[in-house]
């Protein structure tokens, strides 16, 4: 963790706060930051800690999807001050429509849309009112691409995009930064369970063609996808700390960043054609004609992708010392 930290640091299911001092707004060296992320437990969130616990970083519990609990948490921090948010909160879904419930779309919408935009209504006015601060949303590449079976995920994270892109005109004016990360396929405990979930899991209510493409096909070449594409858990602390802290320190924050560079000719692909035809064309091919051929590439690029994604040491942001903010505290 920071040895000077910046801010004040949340969860979903639990929060944390990294203060940035004891003195007033305004008066503060450091920026103080609400950290939202997924709900691991205060323990975890204390080890990670570590020596910063109890002297720069609190923990307090807080719900994305408790108006309640948001408002509680803010309370806590002096004069609601917050500098920088970000929202990491989230969760998955993926299979044939027909065997999701209204109930579980619903929840995932709850957590993933709704939660971010609970928090932002909480922040933003005293943010527009200071005429300063940082909002930074962890999205996804689905957020610009929908993938087969993951139709209500993708739709929560084009939400989280068409959300943040309206408002970031609006927050511009006032001096308010709105970044959207955008990681690929990760690697982690999360994505483990969801797919070994999936292959689990009762097919019944839809057809037997469609239950077979997905339990066939999709997790099939999932796993090659995320072994070929997909970032290490170490390289999602890279993603979630070091990209995160690129986009806050730069002095014109961005917009749109993506942390994995083998997804950027997907994006591409897909605003070369205006029609949608041609990136529907080559996901079509690529997922019911040429599987084989694409697994094959996948497990050919594995050590480019690897060589692309690795860091210098000279792109390599520490974490010792105090982080700087492009915006000023009590601006």
């Amino acid at each position: 963790m920071w040895s000077d930290p910046p801010g004040v640091l949340g969860s979903a299911g639990w929060a944390g706060g990294v203060a940035g001092g004891s003195e007033p707004p305004g008066m503060w060296s450091c920026p103080w930051w609400l950290i939202c992320c997924c709900a691991c437990g205060s323990g975890a969130l204390a080890a990670a800690a570590g020596p910063a616990m109890g002297r720069t970083l609190e923990i307090k519990q807080l719900d994305v999807c408790d108006e309640s609990s948001i408002r509680a948490c803010l309370d806590s921090i002096p004069g609601r001050h917050v500098d920088i948010l970000v929202s990491n909160a989230g969760v998955g879904m993926a299979g044939p429509l027909e065997c999701q419930s209204l109930a579980a779309m619903q929840n995932l919408m709850d957590t993933n849309f709704f939660g971010l935009v609970r928090l932002v209504k909480e922040v933003l006015p005293d943010m527009k009112r200071r005429r300063g601060g940082h909002i930074v949303v962890i999205s996804s590449i689905m957020g610009l691409q929908g993938i087969v079976f993951n139709d209500i995920y993708s739709a929560s994270k084009f939400a989280v995009e068409g959300f943040c892109e309206s408002l970031v005109v609006q927050a511009l004016r006032f001096n308010v930064a709105i970044s959207l990360v955008e990681p690929g396929p990760v690697m982690t405990e999360f994505e483990t369970k969801l797919y070994e979930e999936a292959e689990r899991a009762d097919y019944s209510r839809t057809d037997p063609e469609t239950a077979e493409i997905f339990t066939k096909l999709y997790l099939r070449n999932s796993r090659d996808v995320f072994t070929s594409l997909g970032q290490t858990p170490e390289d999602i602390s890279r993603a979630h700390v070091q990209h995160t802290l690129r986009v806050i320190e730069a002095a014109r924050p961005p917009f749109r960043h993506q942390t994995n560079v083998a997804y950027t000719p997907m994006a591409a692909l897909k605003h070369a054609d205006p029609s949608g035809a041609l990136i529907t064309d080559a996901f079509y091919k690529l997922v019911f004609k040429y599987d084989a051929v694409l697994r094959f590439g996948l497990r050919a690029i594995r050590l480019p992708v690897g060589a692309a994604k690795s860091w210098g040491p000279s792109r390599t942001q520490t974490l010792s010392g105090s982080i700087p903010s492009p915006i000023p505290p009590g601006s």
